[in-house]
């Protein structure tokens, strides 16, 4: 494959959200649907035996919360998707800060019965700063929380963001029957099982006017779905994607990540829309990840995992250019090559 053409097939982005808003269960269930894995983790579960992928640390399997951001990959519709889980809590929070210079876009994972969290207003402002894109994950549907539209004016309020839904559900709580896909245009119908990888859709083009939604969703829930349906129509702008590139429009998505619910809809949309590598600002000039020439920065060090021995991992964002192993490459602030 050429040289361009494996630099526009590479997404990289990070998931941020304040503690416990199931950043790393969302994780897992990329990575299932990825086929990196054949089983979701789950970070505190009596049913799940399983611990999660990217909670390898044994402090992070013992208190169920992410200490510190970890890196991992998949290939999905042949794209190449570098995962990065950072940590929620502020205690943590200079690892996620410094994962943000790293990352090319972000997804930020909202707690729907919590809505928008202290840390979560402070990571976002910092994507606000560097303009990076944003796409909107609310979590834990499935569970009694806030109105969907009470919650994306929340968003809009708190974090600044101007939002437009890409999926909508269809009910909330005990009442949760699924989520409507504006994206695709299809249902998606909740059946609560976790176990099924992927929920069986049924096309709806036209929601307005067709009778199948009463005998799918049941009358009520119908009509008040083609009530919001016109209400997003009308309040909410069109996606457009040069806007979300800018970081002027977020896209909103929900679903229940511990349930697979919803994953599958942020993930397709997610590979469609979310940019290749941009450039990168340096002290002297803009990079372009399109020069030959190798340049990256450690964004990351994890030292002394290995109790055995005395152990040093770099993480590079190779920002330009191919790297290879066993090759010298200068260091710009020792000025040597390493």
């Amino acid at each position: 494959m050429s040289f361009l053409k494996e630099i526009q097939r590479r997404r990289t982005f990070g998931i941020i959200s304040h503690p416990d808003a199931g950043k790393t269960t969302l994780t897992e269930k990329l990575l299932l649907f990825g086929g990196a894995i054949q089983e979701a983790g789950a970070v505190k579960n009596n049913k799940i035996k399983k611990g999660a992928t990217s909670d390898f640390m044994e402090i992070e399997r013992q208190r169920g919360i992410s200490v510190s951001t970890s890196v991992l990959a998949f290939n999905y519709k042949d794209k190449k998707i570098n995962i990065l889980d950072t940590p929620g809590h502020k205690d943590f929070a200079e690892d996620t800060f410094r994962t943000l210079t790293a990352v090319d876009s972000v997804i930020v994972v909202i707690d729907v019965a919590k809505g928008v969290e202290e840390q979560t207003e402070k990571l976002v402002a910092v994507c606000r700063m560097r303009n990076i894109p944003m796409i909107v994950f609310i979590n834990k549907l499935d569970r009694e929380g806030k109105d969907a539209f009470d919650l994306m004016d929340e968003v809009e309020q708190k974090l600044g963001l101007t939002v437009t839904p890409l999926s909508f559900p269809i009910g909330m709580g005990y009442d949760f029957q699924g989520i409507y896909n504006l994206w695709e245009e299809n249902i998606n119908l909740f059946s609560g099982d976790s176990r099924k990888n992927i929920e069986e859709t049924i096309a709806f083009s036209d929601v307005q006017n067709n009778p199948e939604l009463d005998k799918i969703v049941g009358q009520k829930a119908a009509e008040k779905l083609r009530e919001e349906l016109e209400l997003i129509d009308e309040v909410y702008p069109k996606f457009d994607r040069q806007d979300y590139l800018d970081g002027k429009l977020q896209p909103v998505f929900f679903g229940s990540a511990l349930n697979n619910f919803g994953v599958r809809e942020l993930l397709d949309c997610f590979v469609t829309i979310a940019p290749s590598p941009r450039p990168k600002d340096s002290e002297t000039r803009l990079v372009d990840p399109k020069e030959e020439k190798m340049s990256g920065f450690v964004f990351k060090i994890h030292a002394n995992m290995d109790p055995k021995h005395r152990d040093r991992l770099a993480f590079i964002k190779i920002v330009s250019g191919t790297f290879e192993r066993n090759k010298p490459y200068y260091h710009v602030r020792q000025k040597k090559n390493l």
